[in-house]
């Protein structure tokens, strides 16, 4: 009996042990549910938003030009003979008009006083037969000359006026080829180094024809080749290039970069543009002039040349960084007034440095995102702010 005294004693208190552990968990399990940290809801993301203005904007194409003077001439003997003098220093700045070289001239003054002799003679040939038609006719009238002698007189006469006339003409030829013999500047400009040293035999046949060159650069011309692709795109913005268009508020200028990388501070305007397209290269070339009062663009150089192709007026302009570029287009995240995000996708025109023209999509006063956009889907709500409202709310954020 004893035994099971005890065994009931023992049951009894495993039972209330069982139930102060229970109760303990019970209450550490109520005490956890109440007492463990809250999540507070989950905030949206914030993003960087940008208000969508509209400009004025240039559209620029930048080529590769050429520099030519305005006026590039070659200076030729124009008779044969020897240099004999040269009155010019090389890569100097010469007059028009100005004497350069001086070509042997003995055999052409020759020419010339052969050609004067001639002259007189013919002159005094014509007097005569002129004395003798004034003698014969006054017989003819009187029936003291026949009809021969009278029509003999008169072409006598006819042909010394015509042979004077040949003789002047020959005296006029050997003055102007001995004239020939003094080479002038036919422009002012700058002279080039002479291509024949003095004692040179030259001319136009058997001796050295060039002489030197002038180049007369106070106005230069840049050429460049534009793609078919500019021209249409030209085109369809009702853009003529060469052809000044009064209807517009700007025509196309061009300006230019100097070799040490330097903008060169004058401006051109594109004054030509070739009709047709040359097949072999799929271009088309262009020509602008530009002053050049201080002689700083050598002719020949080449150079990195800058046009003004379109003029957009009130043009939708986004930063390059808001787009999205994938294969069904470009697209940008596009935040409504309620802060839900709309991914719209755009329609892009020329790219400006950092920032891109939409065409089609996008309205004035409109909100895009501009940083942050990788992390948003179409239709989520977000916290927009202004650029500068997020950096200054990273600083604060940051530990001092």
């Amino acid at each position: 009996m004893r035994i099971f005294s005890n065994v009931n004693r023992f049951l009894s208190d495993h039972k209330a042990i069982v139930g102060v552990a229970a109760v303990v968990i019970a209450i550490s399990v109520a005490a956890y549910f109440y007492f463990r940290p809250r999540h507070a809801a989950e905030e949206p993301p914030t993003v960087e938003v940008e208000e969508i203005t509209t400009r004025d904007v240039s559209v620029y194409g930048e080529y590769v030009g050429r520099i030519r003077a305005q006026q590039f001439v070659e200076i030729h003997a124009r008779v044969e003979g020897y240099l004999e003098s040269m009155f010019f220093k090389e890569g100097s700045y010469i007059n028009k008009g100005q004497t350069l070289f001086v070509i042997d001239p003995k055999l052409y003054k020759a020419h010339v006083e052969k050609a004067r002799a001639q002259l007189n003679k013919a002159r005094a040939q014509a007097k005569k037969a002129e004395r003798d038609l004034m003698r014969i006719r006054p017989l003819y009238e009187q029936n003291a000359a026949s009809q021969l002698d009278l029509d003999n007189a008169e072409a006598a006469y006819e042909s010394a006026n015509a042979e004077v006339v040949v003789s002047e003409a020959d005296l006029t030829q050997a003055e102007l080829t001995l004239g020939y013999t003094r080479v002038t500047s036919p422009i002012s400009g700058y002279i080039s180094e002479r291509s024949a040293d003095i004692g040179t035999l030259v001319g136009p046949t058997g001796g050295k024809s060039l002489l030197a060159t002038m180049v007369k650069s106070d106005t230069v011309r840049i050429d460049f080749s534009m793609t078919a692709l500019d021209y249409l795109r030209s085109k369809e913005r009702n853009v003529n290039f060469g052809v000044q268009d009064s209807t517009r508020k700007w025509n196309s200028y061009v300006t230019i970069t100097l070799a040490d990388g330097t903008e060169y501070p004058h401006r051109g305007l594109v004054d030509f543009a070739d009709p047709q397209v040359d097949p072999k290269t799929g271009t088309f070339s262009v020509r602008a002039e530009m002053t050049n009062p201080e002689h700083r663009l050598l002719p020949g150089e080449f150079t990195k040349v800058k046009v003004l192709l379109d003029v957009r007026e009130k043009a939708v302009t986004v930063p390059v960084k808001s787009m999205v570029i994938e294969k069904g287009g470009a697209y940008v995240y596009v935040v409504r007034p309620d802060s839900i995000v709309e991914k719209r996708f755009v329609e892009t025109g020329p790219e400006l440095d950092n920032s891109v023209i939409v065409e089609r999509g996008l309205a004035k006063g409109e909100q895009i995102v501009t940083e942050g956009y990788h992390k948003l889907t179409h239709g989520m709500k977000v916290k927009p702010m202004r650029a500068g409202a997020v950096r200054n709310d990273e600083n604060e954020s940051k530990p001092e």
